[in-house]
């Protein structure tokens, strides 16, 4: 079966697909179906979403829109669950992580994942190998293909890799946001994929006046320079950008194609460098 060392580098991040907060059902769920259909139509074959977005609502309209998966690499997280206010909890008990596996093939109606990260919440403290040690329990049984980690440090990575191997770390990175280099860097020599949430920002995008200045030359966008820089920044990042609108998809999706030269890459290198050390 296909493997995040497999997959096109650009994906497709669904968690827009829910309501305002990633909480509640898409003001149009039609086109949210129509978004991922384009997606695999042009070439998408890295899904990335979760049963906590919201709750359940995402993973619903991807099993509608997509299931059965054939040749998709579908990759899920764990770690959190949502309340009826749309608050952010932690769900991080070694059983709860089971159940969060299991609820998601539920709910995405396929009996593997590609992979699932193991999310860590703001304010944990203490050791995460007996929640690793579970989702490895389940990639032995069939039910995962490859494990990953999401905001983590490279000592969490080494806490858990002799359990079972680390195929992704996903973490916030992006051209104005950089404290991941070094260990972007360290999984690039590990052949362990990096990919950033939030490539654009997320929440609070960052200004584009400068990315904009650099794709006029391109017939782009700022938008499609910021993703561009990311491929071109590391082999093994993968870029999952998100968005509810087929036409913001289809300008995302392009950006794969867009090189920029040696000068362009260096002046956007130093707009936002990562801190000394």
């Amino acid at each position: 079966m296909k493997t995040l060392s497999d997959v096109n580098r650009m994906g497709y991040g669904a968690m827009q697909l829910s309501g305002p907060h990633i909480f509640g059902p898409p003001a149009d769920r039609d086109e949210a179906v129509r978004v991922l259909r384009r997606a695999v139509e042009w070439g998408v074959d890295h899904i990335d979403t979760s049963d906590y977005y919201g709750p359940y609502v995402t993973n619903e309209i991807v099993r509608e829109a997509l299931a059965p998966y054939d040749d998709l690499v579908l990759v899920t997280k764990v770690g959190a669950r949502r309340d009826e206010k749309g608050d952010w909890l932690p769900w991080f008990e070694p059983e709860a992580i089971r159940q969060a596996v299991h609820d998601n093939l539920e709910r995405l109606g396929t009996d593997r994942l590609g992979a699932v990260n193991l999310r860590i919440m703001d304010g944990h403290e203490g050791p995460i190998a007996p929640q690793w040690e579970v989702l490895a329990e389940l990639r032995s049984e069939g039910l995962i293909g490859e494990l990953g980690l999401s905001t983590v440090t490279a000592e969490h990575l080494a806490e858990v890799r002799d359990i079972a191997p680390v195929a992704c770390v996903q973490n916030l990175y992006n051209i104005a946001q950089r404290d991941d280099e070094a260990l972007i860097a360290q999984l690039a020599d590990e052949g362990i994929a990096y990919v950033p949430y939030f490539p654009l920002g997320g929440f609070t995008p960052f200004d584009l006046t400068e990315l904009d200045a650099v794709a006029q030359k391109y017939d782009a966008t700022g938008r499609q320079v910021a993703l561009a820089w990311l491929l071109q920044h590391a082999p093994n990042i993968l870029l999952i950008p998100g968005t509810s609108s087929v036409a913001h998809l289809e300008e995302n999706l392009a950006a794969a194609d867009l090189t920029l030269d040696a000068d362009d890459v260096a002046r956007l290198d130093a707009l936002h460098p990562p801190a000394a050390g």
